[in-house]
């Protein structure tokens, strides 16, 4: 496996719900300078929120896939238990999660769900190609996280329920 120690010793660190220079299309746009072809389509097709499986992935997105769907899994049993008025016990989340806080900080917390375990799968990949997939899905776990500006959202609001 190649191995790209330049671009990733040049990528700043990632903090949950930090602010960075560094977003997705630049990310990609200084990939592409590195990596080879084959190394730059298969980052291009991550995606933080995709759990259909597809035998081409690499190992790392495979395992991200299988958290995905299971998180997925537990979110809709947890709901649908909470339509019947019936408590559902989850294995990857403590239950409070879901029932404390505003929909939006609900969304946060799954958000640093997928990020921590984003960071365990980092663990053991340090200049490869997995180290870069798992960046980048961080990176997208951002992108997600700089949508949720107040204001720019009751301003979406206002227009919205003018009509």
């Amino acid at each position: 496996m190649d191995k790209y120690y330049y671009f990733i010793a040049q990528l700043p660190a990632q903090k949950f719900n930090k602010e960075t220079f560094m977003t997705t299309d630049l990310f990609l746009a200084e990939a592409d300078k590195w990596l080879s072809v084959r190394d730059l389509n298969i980052l291009k097709n991550v995606d933080v929120f995709s759990w259909l499986g597809n035998k081409k992935d690499p190992y790392v997105v495979k395992q991200y896939k299988i958290f995905e769907e299971r998180l997925r899994t537990e979110l809709a049993r947890w709901r649908e238990e909470q339509k019947r008025g019936r408590e559902y016990k989850t294995s990857l989340f403590p239950s409070m999660l879901l029932k404390e806080g505003n929909p939006l900080e609900k969304e946060e917390k799954l958000l640093q769900l997928r990020w921590d375990y984003i960071s365990e799968l980092e663990e053991n990949h340090n200049f490869d190609l997995d180290f870069l997939i798992l960046y980048y899905l961080k990176l997208q776990i951002q992108d997600h996280l700089a949508m949720f500006d107040p204001e720019k959202g009751i301003e979406r609001f206002q227009k919205l329920c003018k009509v």
